[in-house]
């Protein structure tokens, strides 16, 4: 019997890689908007109005420092590098700038990864992450 075995019972919270959420949400572009009216846009629900910058540091020999700066105030960046942790498989913590305020920093180089999670999730669009270094 080749295949997939359905009767495997999948754990909670375990997500398969070939899901399609777009196919879920259907047709959204068939909204009554006016495209060219200008300031009658509501604004992005939980999206922040500040731009993301996401950078990378050197440290010594290969090892790289991932520092994401510009997270608004009012989400919780210790619950946001809880999950950051435990999705890209990296240490990283909540680090209080003196120029920047509180700056997330990750190890590695987890740029790309860190763009895509914050647009999936919600917290920012592609327009506003600007990504820095290398």
């Amino acid at each position: 019997s080749s295949g997939i075995n359905a009767e495997w019972p999948l754990r909670p919270g375990y997500k398969l890689y070939f899901e399609f959420p777009m196919a879920e949400q259907g047709i959204t572009n068939l909204d009554k908007k006016d495209p060219f009216a200008e300031g009658t846009e509501q604004e992005e629900e939980g999206v922040q109005h500040e731009d993301i910058h996401i950078r990378i540091q050197q440290r010594n020999g290969r090892k790289t420092l991932t520092t994401i700066q510009g997270i608004s105030e009012s989400y919780d960046l210790r619950r946001i590098i809880k999950v950051v942790k435990k999705e890209f498989h990296c240490n990283g913590t909540v680090v209080d700038h003196s120029e920047y305020g509180e700056v997330l920093q990750l190890q590695g180089d987890q740029r790309k990864k860190m763009k895509q999670f914050l647009t999936d999730i919600g917290l920012a669009t592609n327009e506003q992450i600007k990504v820095h270094g290398f």
